[in-house]
């Protein structure tokens, strides 16, 4: 009788229930198990009645499952990444690929030997704006490009309203929060857009209004090869969520919105036409969409579409961003190495 597929996220937090939700959705037919990333015990009230519970990251390795999401704070990425990894097991690892480059530069040599298994979990590349916007710009659709802008910001309560934001991920240095690693979507989705950036010159700060230790407002300038400048902003306390990302061109403006997933075209003071809109699209979709893609990394019919070298040149950005933080000067992204 052929064994039930099994499939392994290693966290509890709500990313990793969304994980277990759309593993059970897509493989209606598999096991899903979870292991905690703490070492805490789990019961059915944190996983779901039918998720199988694993005491430890031993026992859950035991049961050979197909592949693994690691959706555990980002210090731990790259180490639970490496476990699965050295028993052959393809995983999904949720953004960023780790806290800093000293921790992910401990398991650099087992994730490069197995990349073309890995996925790094920025799913904002799989909604289906972003896919519109990213043909646009490939297809020139406003000429030369002059200059990008990038806005992000949500007051951080209002994240998950249920709990106490000081008490999340988001909030907590020693667990990878903070502007820079939690909103690093963004950075993403610009090397994707635009390829990589030569410098960065960035000021981050902690204002104090929301009790956290880590920065709460992040303003950076990030400067290509050929001097096409980007201007950056996030943060965690805008009352109004905002989230977009303007290029200027040399024949009109394109605006994607990602909170309403649409793209305007302005090409004039009173001219503006919309080139994409779904308002009422399913966030869940992008996930699922990845869940999709990865599946076929895993059995080896794919190759990743954020992989290890995405997820660490976005890291070599974040840790650039950070010594100009630290230094007031803009950093040469390139002389910073894993």
């Amino acid at each position: 009788m052929r064994k039930q597929a099994t499939y392994l996220v290693i966290g509890s937090g709500s990313i990793a229930k969304r994980h277990i939700g759309n593993i059970k959705k897509l493989f209606v037919s598999a096991r899903v198990g979870c292991v905690s990333a703490s070492g805490r015990a789990l019961s059915a009230d944190d996983v779901g009645d039918d998720t199988v519970i694993y005491s430890s990251m031993d026992e859950a390795l035991d049961d050979n499952p197909l592949f693994g999401i690691v959706a555990s704070p980002a210090p731990l990425h790259a180490a639970y990444a490496a476990q699965l990894l050295s028993r052959k097991i393809p995983v999904l690892i949720e953004k960023p690929l780790s806290d800093s480059l000293q921790r992910y530069t401990v398991y650099r040599d087992v994730l490069a030997a197995h990349k073309d298994r890995i996925e790094i979990a920025y799913n904002l590349r799989f909604m289906s704006s972003a896919l519109k916007f990213k043909a646009l710009l490939d297809a020139c659709a406003v000429g030369e490009v002059r200059s990008v802008s990038v806005e992000v910001g949500q007051y951080l309560p209002d994240w998950r309203p249920s709990s106490d934001y000081r008490k999340n991920v988001s909030a907590q240095r020693e667990l990878g929060g903070g502007v820079l690693l939690e909103l690093s979507h963004e950075l993403d989705y610009l090397g994707w857009l635009l390829g990589g950036f030569e410098t960065a010159f960035c000021v981050a700060r902690n204002t104090g209004a929301l009790e956290i230790d880590v920065e709460d407002t992040v303003d950076a300038l990030l400067v290509r090869s050929d001097r096409l400048v980007v201007n950056v902003h996030m943060d965690f306390l805008q009352r109004a969520p905002v989230r977009t990302c303007k290029v200027v061109g040399q024949q009109g403006t394109l605006v994607w919105d990602i909170l309403n997933n649409g793209i305007i075209l302005r090409t004039g003071r009173d001219q503006s036409r919309v080139l994409f809109e779904d308002p009422d699209y399913d966030r869940n979709n992008m996930y699922l969409d990845q869940l999709r893609h990865f599946s076929r990394v895993a059995q080896g019919l794919a190759a990743p579409v954020i992989g290890l070298d995405d997820g660490l040149q976005t890291l070599c950005l974040i840790e650039a961003m950070r010594k100009s933080v630290a230094t007031g000067q803009a950093v040469k992204i390139g002389d910073i190495q894993a």
